[in-house]
């Protein structure tokens, strides 16, 4: 945390090193020193001049009139459908996922994982499965407004009927990318509301990115907080729009060793996943079983109101 020199307003910093080792192991993807570099200039640059926030900054509570624009958003989140295909690959994905143990871990990946041997792991086992699956690292360059930078995810090229391809995007660490400073309580809630792993078109996903950002800029905004730009939407849209490598064979997922503090990493890593997609899992069937249980309490009063 770090507080404006002779105001009482704070803003959110993570050291340097905590900031990288947070996008290394929870945002997904190693970060470039070129990346490093850039997102720590911006950062300096957001602290000493575009910070414009007010004297206090420290609730973390929601006002009345925000809580009704977040809860509309929450709304745009809920109306979001996948279609069956994939319905279908999110099952596989989440079911492959909980299958990997850390022994899986060390045979995925022989490179220099930065936490990516999950992805590694699970783009073999989807290929295994019958996906033209593949791991991508984008990369782009910064300018005025965007830092540079770079990230990983999964896609899977999906073959229609009339030949025509789509490229569905698999994100592993899809909550982590919308973290922010002291969100407010409906903004967790719908943090938490978003699927663990993210599996769709880019369409779709900015979609979310689109209602995340207003989101943010929502929850921030209340405790007098602009919105950084690494949490803005042209940030978050070149994670997955930029140009990228798309790596599928053995041969190339494999490179030189893997050194002991990565492997520790990615056990950690897959550790927390494991966990997420249980307690997603679970929240899931307990609203199946009250939505179950409100069809059956309408049948009975519907009979009743029949008979009397």
């Amino acid at each position: 945390m770090v507080v404006g020199a002779g105001t009482n307003c704070g803003v959110y910093r993570s050291s340097s090193d905590e900031l990288w080792t947070r996008r290394a192991s929870g945002g997904g993807g190693g970060v470039s020193h070129e990346s490093e570099h850039d997102l720590a200039m911006m950062v300096n640059d957001f602290l000493e001049n575009g910070n414009s926030c007010g004297a206090d900054s420290r609730y973390s509570s929601d006002s009345d009139s925000s809580l009704s624009d977040l809860l509309q958003l929450a709304d745009k989140i809920s109306y979001m459908v996948m279609d069956q295909y994939e319905n279908d690959l999110l099952s596989m994905v989440n079911s492959l996922a909980l299958s990997i143990n850390e022994r899986d871990l060390l045979a995925a990946n022989a490179g220099p994982c930065k936490a990516s041997c999950i992805r590694a792991c699970l783009v073999k086992l989807l290929r295994l499965s019958g996906y033209d699956a593949g791991l991508c690292t984008s990369r782009w360059q910064g300018s005025d407004k965007v830092p540079g930078g770079d990230h990983e995810y999964i896609d899977v090229i999906r073959y229609n009927d009339t030949g025509a391809t789509e490229h569905v995007i698999i994100d592993i660490s899809f909550r982590s990318q919308f973290e922010i400073a002291r969100a407010v309580d409906s903004y967790d809630r719908i943090l938490n509301s978003l699927p663990v792993i993210y599996v769709g078109s880019f369409a779709k996903l900015k979609q979310f990115l689109q209602v995340m950002v207003e989101a943010a800029r929502s929850s921030l905004k209340q405790n007098s907080m602009p919105l950084p730009p690494w949490r803005s939407l042209a940030y978050l849209q070149a994670k997955w729009q930029s140009p990228h490598q798309r790596r599928s064979g053995s041969a190339e997922l494999d490179t030189s060793t893997c050194d002991h503090v990565d492997r520790k990493k990615c056990a950690g890593h897959l550790m927390r996943l494991h966990s997420s997609l249980l307690s997603e899992v679970e929240v899931e069937r307990t609203l199946k079983a009250y939505s179950n249980r409100d069809r059956r309490a309408k049948t009975e009063r519907r009979r009743y109101a029949s008979f009397h």
